[in-house]
């Protein structure tokens, strides 16, 4: 299978804080698959480091209030034409670009909400399937069909 994963949870240091997010069952239960790397956020050219951004009103933003919704819905696009012929994507939970089912509420206050990121409904709205890293069951199943 071919499958699209947020670069983080390799081991690529690309999350805004310069850190990554390795998960090595993950990594370990897809050994056999091709699988594709993508990050809206460093596809629409922020850096590492960089400001921690939050989905508020439909409007992407930085802690300090810039509007970055443009730049990331172009990397999200970016990063839409690498995984448009995978299997599925697995994609970093939480994120303003990769959340599934659940992200921050837009006031950097760390309280969750039900949504999901740019990048995530863009996956959605092309039919492709999506899950997070928390769903290694799921994927052992799916991937298992």
């Amino acid at each position: 299978m071919k499958i699209g994963i947020s670069s983080c949870l390799l081991g690529n240091k690309v999350r805004y804080d310069g850190t990554h997010k390795r998960n090595d069952e993950l990594i370990n239960l897809l050994d056999k698959h091709e699988l594709i790397p993508v990050c809206p956020e460093i596809e629409a050219g922020f850096t590492i480091p960089r400001e921690p951004i939050e989905i508020k009103n439909d409007k992407v933003i930085t802690r300090n209030g810039k509007d970055v919704t443009d730049a990331l819905i172009s990397g999200s696009d970016k990063c839409l034409n690498k995984i448009i012929d995978c299997d599925f994507v697995i994609l970093k939970s939480k994120s303003p670009s990769c959340g599934y089912k659940k992200i921050y509420d837009g006031n950097f206050s760390n309280n969750l909400i039900d949504g999901n990121g740019i990048f995530t409904d863009m996956c959605i709205r092309n039919n492709i399937k999506v899950f997070s890293e928390n769903d290694i069951k799921l994927i052992r199943e799916y991937i298992s069909q």
